[in-house]
């Protein structure tokens, strides 16, 4: 009463906003109540949590691992720390981190992630919806739920079969073909560069061509689409976030309209030119091509005459394009850069896999593109090749699974018999926690491909349901088989002629930074949060011509090699080193 009776008390608009005031802080006080007891009465039944302070709840645990990881590392690490400081944990424990999220049950068992992702459909988290929206207006295969996801699910899955896709390889050879070039152009230069640049830009224009037909050419020119798409996802947010001033920055939603309507514009423009010259694309492979077919097949409209493409039909597909665009080519760009960088620290496994392709398709290196083009079934005779994309994506998952919890959906862990409720929680299922936990997986924090070939009777052989990457269950990742595929024939393009190996001491030197403290777990490729998982500072390289086992390196043999391998897509003849024109 004495601050209302003060000088700026006298004021009426002083006197309402003070009480206000208190009402919102005695709101914050009765809602901080709420949330702390609910904790402590699931932490009275026995389950699973971390030490928990009644007042800061698990926040000051969050704020102490925090603090010692590098600045953007991804937020999944947090779980797998509290797993590693707590193990006796188990396959689930809750979070306390009211204000700024609601209760998080974090789930790292392969039992349990099965019972809301493929027993029983826990919808998606709301947060999903938050950070896809500017992207593709909330109408997207990702967050839908229901009977419109189940439609349109089945519309584009034909364009994402196996089948289907290896009628494509020779397509998405012309973008792996200009890769490789680059990545043998950096080599000759021997310098310092960004790799996921690269990954990012070949990958976005495979799922380009892939999906709509379209030459990109992210990798060779400036293309206004795809770099509004970039820069839409540094503006996108989850709504999670603990920073106030990243939830309600200013210029977000301008931003967003800008950048959608530069993306809106160039897909439209492809999906009408496309719809006009439908009776010269008949035999078009394009996702958006079959997709159409299979809309208008199950919806009885006077398309084959029309002028004009059906408006529900594009509304879709320009949602569902601008999707497969973001999740084909940021997930598959993070995997690839991974890929090397693990077999760069494994020479045995660097070995054994140029031994399956000397074997599958012989030591002439210039007859592999060739070979891949004509014969694409070829790939699915890689079984070590397959063994080290796992194992990849198993050390280094790119998303995770959030989803939202029910009022009458409880968890069950058979093995204590405890019954976790998710009613008000975000139920997530951290993949780069479960995928080390130690509970099942041998040897969880090495590089070991070969428990991806040993029989189920071995026990390096993974646990039912324990791999994640791409999700299971109904609402797994569409693209997972492109995916695949992109990164078997990147691999077996380059693995046997250059060698790529991390260049972060070099990097940091060049950025004046000191050493140590920019690690997570001693890993100095730790992933960063940019949407989803990439490797921190887009993992900075070095290429070399890799050494043959005559000692030779392969420099020469590739100079004239590749020109037979790739020259269907060279815009000029490829030239030796030594007959090159000094810059």
């Amino acid at each position: 009463m004495a601050l209302l009776e003060g000088p700026w008390g006298s004021h009426p608009a002083a006197r309402l906003g003070l009480v206000m005031l208190a009402l919102m802080m005695a709101v914050f006080l009765v809602k901080l109540y709420q949330a702390r007891r609910h904790i402590r009465s699931l932490r009275a039944q026995g389950l699973a949590m971390p030490p928990h302070n009644p007042i800061f709840g698990h926040l000051l645990l969050i704020a102490r691992i925090a603090m010692k990881l590098p600045r953007h590392a991804h937020g999944h690490y947090l779980g797998d720390l509290i797993r590693r400081r707590y193990p006796e944990l188990g396959t689930a424990f809750y979070l306390d981190l009211w204000p700024f999220t609601p209760t998080v049950l974090v789930v790292i068992s392969p039992t349990l992630a099965a019972q809301f992702t493929q027993e029983r459909l826990l919808p998606k988290h709301p947060g999903l919806r938050r950070f896809f929206g500017p992207l593709t207006g909330k109408q997207d295969l990702l967050s839908m739920e229901g009977p419109a996801w189940k439609i349109w699910r089945g519309i584009f899955n034909p364009g994402f079969s196996t089948t289907h896709l290896m009628t494509l390889v020779p397509a998405i050879m012309k973008d792996v073909s200009i890769f490789c070039e680059q990545l043998q152009e950096h080599a000759r230069r021997s310098d310092v560069f960004s790799l996921e640049e690269m990954t990012l830009n070949v990958t976005i224009d495979v799922i380009g061509r892939v999906a709509l037909d379209a030459e990109l050419d992210t990798q060779r020119t400036y293309n206004d689409m795809t770099a509004a798409l970039r820069d839409q996802i540094g503006w996108c947010i989850f709504g999670l976030e603990p920073n106030p001033l990243t939830r309600f920055n200013p210029l977000r939603p301008i931003v967003h309209w800008y950048n959608n309507q530069r993306m809106n514009r160039y897909v439209k423009r492809e999906l009408e030119d496309r719809y006009a010259r439908r009776s010269d694309t008949s035999k078009s492979k394009s996702i958006v091509d079959l997709a159409l077919k299979a809309y208008t097949a199950e919806n009885v409209t006077d398309q084959t005459t029309s002028k004009h493409m059906d408006p529900t039909f594009q509304e879709f597909a320009i949602s569902q394009i601008k999707l497969f665009i973001f999740a084909g080519h940021d997930t598959t760009a993070s995997t690839i850069c991974y890929v090397y960088h693990l077999l760069s620290q494994d020479p045995v496994a660097l070995q054994r896999v140029r031994d399956e392709y000397d074997n599958v398709f012989g030591r002439d290196l210039s007859r592999t593109s060739s070979m891949i083009t004509s014969q694409p079934h070829l790939l699915n005779q890689l079984p070590y090749t397959l063994a080290i994309i796992k194992e990849t994506l198993r050390l280094y998952p790119v998303v995770n699974a959030p989803r939202a919890g029910q009022p009458d959906f409880f968890l069950t862990d058979d093995t204590t018999g405890h019954r976790y409720p998710t009613e008000n929680c975000i139920v997530w299922l951290n993949h780069h926690a479960l995928h080390r936990n130690p509970n099942f997986w041998i040897r969880p924090n090495e590089f070991v491909p070969e428990r991806w070939l040993v029989g189920s009777d071995d026990p390096l052989h993974p646990v039912r349901n324990a791999w994640r990457p791409f999700e299971l269950g109904p609402r797994n990742c569409i693209g997972k088989e492109l995916a695949m595929l992109e990164v078997k024939m990147i691999m077996a393009l380059t693995l046997r002629e250059l060698d790529v190996k991390g260049a972060y001491e070099e990097w940091d030197r060049m950025k004046g930074r000191g050493k140590g403290g920019r690690n997570v777990n001693g890993e100095r490729a730790y992933q960063i949060q940019l949407g989803t998982a990439h490797p921190s500072d887009g993992f900075p390289c070095r290429v070399g011509f890799a050494k043959r086992r005559d000692g030779k390196k392969d420099d020469e043999s590739i100079a004239q090699s590749t020109t037979t391998g790739f020259e269907t897509v060279r815009s000029k003849p490829y030239e030796r080193p030594e007959n090159r024109k000094p810059e």
